[in-house]
């Protein structure tokens, strides 16, 4: 009996989330995402870019390897107990993997998943130290990682000081979660090493009251603020360091607060302001021309089509496309087109995604390419910087990809999923 109400339990959910139950045949990718609330803003775009990109491949291709995907759609408004709520109820219908666009559902999710067998793939967010595929089997977090990104922010200052960072003073302005806590250990490791001093100005989610910290900020008069904001938080803060004059070019955002919709509502006073960038920008891209032939203009796009081109609806098309990929992997390496979640993970693993298959992609020079491995979940970690331009309402990329620190990331991934491996009793793998 209590079986069988957790069953209706979950149907009643996926009933009310608005999505159906997909044929036994399809390949099962559910979306979780927010398209309500403080955080809707960085949500609704990405949705629409992953959504987008699998209709594509099912109108255009007929699906992956002639297997349709279905992608169910779950609302969590950016909260983990909703989002854990939606995870059981998806997990049923043959769910293949899941990219929650969360950290706080993600930690939730990591030892739901290595029972369940389901691959969790956490592009650029995440617990960092899912990096390590001895200890993660089930996570995968290439190409890059918070950690990675903190550590590209202080080599682009690093550049920009002339090797030097001794006697500068960074502020860390960070959502005061799982989220904007991961960055810290690692900005306090490259302090020791380079000198700088280091402030910590957390902010309570969603983020709209932030007027305490940027005081603060003008009291103390940091060198430089790297940010880790996400919604609402962002065009609060870009608007908050213009009110004050901080310079834009030394506020450096992380690549979840540089999307077009975090420095609009600033106008002129977010020129400048930088971020970092995992991918290429805007729309010069031959994967747009399909994507308006076969899902824009046919009627099938998942939002309004205001977003499509922006920097969070091509970051959810390219979470889309390594998911899609891994799974034409998985049907490779085991022969068939209808694989199941552990052949899927076996594609993670397995995944290489070369500059000749970007190309193949219609998404040239886009992404760093990576191979995975069973002790490398993480990828290479560069990534680049942007800025904003607010002249011509665009992002610039102003350097090329720029490697982390893997002298002082790499021993922070092995005590930290150590740690993490101790305290679950798992048995490193990859020996």
């Amino acid at each position: 009996m209590k079986k069988t109400f957790t069953l209706l339990a979950a149907a009643a959910i996926a009933a009310s989330a608005g999505f159906a139950t997909p044929a036994a045949a399809d390949l099962v990718v559910p979306n979780l995402s927010y398209r309500t609330g403080p955080f809707a803003a960085g949500g609704i775009p990405y949705a629409d870019g992953f959504m987008d990109y699998f209709t594509l491949l099912n109108e255009r291709d007929g699906g992956i390897g002639g297997e349709k995907v279905q992608v169910p759609e779950c609302e969590t408004a950016y909260n983990t107990e909703k989002g854990v709520e939606c995870y059981e109820a998806t997990k049923g219908q043959g769910a293949l993997v899941y990219n929650p666009l969360s950290t706080g559902i993600t930690y939730q999710l990591i030892p739901k998943v290595a029972a369940d067998g389901i691959t969790l793939y956490t592009p650029g967010y995440g617990r960092t130290s899912a990096a390590n595929g001895k200890v993660f089997e089930w996570v995968f977090n290439y190409p890059a990682n918070y950690w990675d990104g903190a550590s590209v922010a202080v080599k682009h200052l690093l550049d920009q000081n002339g090797g030097s960072l001794e006697g500068k003073k960074i502020a860390l302005l960070y959502h005061n979660s799982a989220y904007g806590k991961e960055p810290i250990r690692t900005l306090q490791e490259l302090s020791k090493k380079h000198g700088f001093t280091l402030a910590e100005l957390p902010i309570d989610s969603p983020g709209q009251e932030q007027k305490s910290q940027w005081l603060q900020v003008r009291r103390d008069k940091p060198d430089y603020v790297l940010f880790w904001g996400w919604g609402v938080m962002n065009s609060v803060a870009i608007q908050e360091a213009a009110n004050i004059r901080f310079p834009m070019e030394n506020f450096i955002g992380i690549w979840w607060s540089g999307s077009e919709n975090d420095v609009t509502p600033a106008g002129e006073g977010a020129n400048g302001y930088k971020s970092l960038a995992m991918h290429g920008t805007g729309m010069d891209y031959p994967v747009y021309a399909d994507l308006k032939k076969y899902v824009i203009d046919a009627g099938k796009a998942a939002g309004a089509g205001d977003q499509v081109g922006s920097v969070l609806y091509s970051r959810g098309m390219y979470a889309a496309m390594v998911i899609a990929e891994a799974i034409r992997k998985a049907q490779e390496i085991h022969g068939t087109a209808a694989v199941n979640a552990k052949q899927v993970r076996d594609g993670f693993e397995q995944l290489e995604i070369t500059e000749a298959r970007m190309v193949e992609l219609g998404l040239p020079n886009f992404g760093q390419p990576f191979a995975a491995s069973c002790a490398d979940h993480g990828g290479p970690g560069a990534a680049m910087i942007q800025q904003w331009d607010a002249a011509a309402k665009k992002w610039n990329l102003i350097t090329g990809f720029i490697a982390p620190d893997d002298e002082v990331l790499n021993p922070l991934v092995a005590e930290d999923s150590a740690a993490f491996a101790k305290e679950n009793t798992i048995t490193e793998r990859c020996n």
